[in-house]
């Protein structure tokens, strides 16, 4: 991941790898701390825990991500985003999903 890459481009990246080699799928989701210093070129946190789950035709997942601490300031990135007027879109087994204001 480069300094400008952001999680969710890192997370792409990986994801595509994986679908196009399976050792590195296996790998990934046998060892996911060893691909990530693989893929940064640094030790992850003794504290971090990374879980991999492969959606299935009739199985996918929603990510609840933690929430921020509220004396933190937003990112350019996430004050662009409001500014700008934002919104997600993804792709489930079950269709499309797009979620704007």
């Amino acid at each position: 991941m480069s300094e400008n890459q952001t999680r969710k481009e890192f997370e792409a990246n990986l994801i595509t790898k994986a679908w196009q080699n399976e050792a590195f799928k296996q790998q990934l989701m046998n060892d996911p701390i060893a691909i990530y210093e693989e893929e940064l070129g640094r030790k992850a946190p003794d504290n971090i825990e990374i879980k991999v789950l492969e959606e299935t035709s009739d199985t996918t997942y929603l990510v609840i991500p933690k929430k921020p601490d509220a004396s933190q300031e937003l990112s350019e990135e996430a004050l662009e985003s409001v500014a700008g007027g934002g919104g997600i879109g993804f792709t489930t087994p079950l269709g499309g999903i797009s979620i704007g204001w």
